[in-house]
């Protein structure tokens, strides 16, 4: 058997409901409003283009998907051919994200890219054999040369310095041979010269300085092509670095170096922003033979438009909910705060406004009696009149015993009650 409601509790509630039902129906609509302007969820999937299987590129990938995987987010690493190929499907919105080696393509050209970091420089190693070794680009002239496949950030390098020398397609022959290929055909003779874009602890370049009849060519103009292309920086590699105990190199070598950078679609999600940065900056702050600890990621030699959300890590750091709650509950979180602005704006006024009318809308069904209550007493001016006043009283009283409030609100009903009694006695005493 169910407990049976007493008659002041179903008027507290139905008081309730009245006065703050309006409060939260107001709540609601606020709240529809501004859901129209949440971002919507971030996916939990997103591609990016590498390079070879073979290079550092794909390599850097794996370990990207293997982090986000912690993370809940499925990335898909899709190989390719190189830099180029990479920003292609960029623009195609094939994939989301792209190693890009600097000075492939340019912003004017694919507006819809975005840069995040300069991940670590990675320098062009130009590597010829022994016997009538050059000592220039410009010594090349003639010459068959690895120049790495088409659509390959080393390619796209070594042309522009072949340019840079009056050397064209028809002063030097170009071969799309790959690091691998091309060491072979070096050590045959079927080519002159090798180029590769890598970092300097690839163990390509450690097999390939430590071959006798190779020699790694000294870029004596390296600081006149950093200048003439921001791409490019100068860097020297110090003799011994490679292999101490055989002292390779044998002497300090200047070379030029591209960065490495990642770059995303325009439409990435800002979350997975958030998250490719983090990533970055905990594969790629440890530092090369090249650079210091913590040198990197970094917004400079980008070419393309630094992102914004890239612009505020680097400001502040990893977003504060990112630190602590899982990815899933900081976006969350992060996405619904738009509504929390208006929603603090409505209920603070709220919490101070709805109390004093819920008091008033109950203390209204007590007071409008006493209005009445004057009107009978002054009305009481001889016996005809009082006796009326007394017949009003009496109907006053049987009509106030019907009246319901919530059981905190009885004290001053029962005062009023009181106050019909007094009034009667009064006029009774009077006759």
């Amino acid at each position: 058997m169910s407990p049976k409601i007493s008659p002041g509790t179903a008027q507290s509630l139905k008081n309730y409901f009245q006065v703050y039902g309006a409060g939260i129906v107001l709540a609601a609509i606020v709240l529809f409003v501004a859901y129209q302007f949440v971002e919507p969820a971030p996916p939990y999937t997103l591609k990016i283009a590498t390079a070879s299987e073979s290079g550092a590129y794909h390599k850097f990938g794996l370990t990207y998907k293997r982090m986000l995987a912690r993370k809940g987010i499925d990335l898909e690493v899709v190989p390719t051919s190189g830099s180029v190929e990479n920003l292609e499907l960029l623009r195609e919105k094939k994939v989301d994200a792209a190693f890009v080696q600097g000075g492939v393509g340019n912003a004017h050209q694919n507006q819809e890219v975005l840069g995040l970091a300069s991940l670590y420089l990675e320098p062009l190693w130009i590597f010829t054999r022994n016997t009538d070794a050059p000592e220039r680009i410009a010594d090349l002239a003639g010459m068959t040369l690895a120049v790495g496949p088409e659509g390959s950030g080393t390619r796209t390098i070594a042309k522009q310095l072949l340019a840079d020398s009056n050397l064209d397609e028809g002063s030097v022959t170009l071969l799309p041979l790959s690091a691998t290929d091309g060491e072979e055909a070096l050590k045959s003779g079927t080519i002159d010269a090798l180029f590769i874009v890598t970092q300097a602890e690839t163990s390509i370049i450690a097999e390939l300085v430590a071959v006798p009849d190779f020699k790694l060519m000294n870029i004596k103009r390296a600081e006149a092509y950093s200048r003439l292309h921001p791409y490019l920086t100068h860097v020297i590699i110090p003799e011994g670095v490679v292999d101490m105990v055989r002292n390779v190199p044998e002497s300090d070598i200047h070379l030029i170096a591209p960065s490495a950078t990642l770059v995303i679609h325009e439409s990435l999600h800002p979350a997975l922003i958030d998250q490719l940065m983090q990533v970055a900056d905990t594969v790629h702050t440890t530092g090369s033979l090249l650079t210091g600890y913590g040198v990197f990621p970094n917004p400079a030699n980008l070419d393309y438009p630094l992102s914004s959300e890239a612009e505020r890590y680097y400001e502040n750091g990893p977003p504060f909910l990112q630190k602590y709650l899982p990815f899933w509950a900081a976006t969350l979180v992060d996405r619904l705060k738009v509504m929390l602005l208006p929603l603090l704006a409505l209920i603070i006024p709220l919490a101070k406004v709805l109390p004093p009318v819920y008091t008033w809308r109950v203390r209204s069904r007590i007071y409008r009696w006493y209005e009445e209550l004057h009107g009978l007493e002054a009305a009481a001016k001889d016996d005809e009149s009082r006796q009326v006043s007394l017949d009003e009283l009496d109907r006053m009283e049987n009509e106030v015993r019907k009246v319901e409030v919530p059981l905190s609100y009885d004290q001053e009903l029962y005062s009023l009650r009181l106050h019909i009694d007094l009034l009667r006695k009064q006029l009774r005493e009077k006759r």
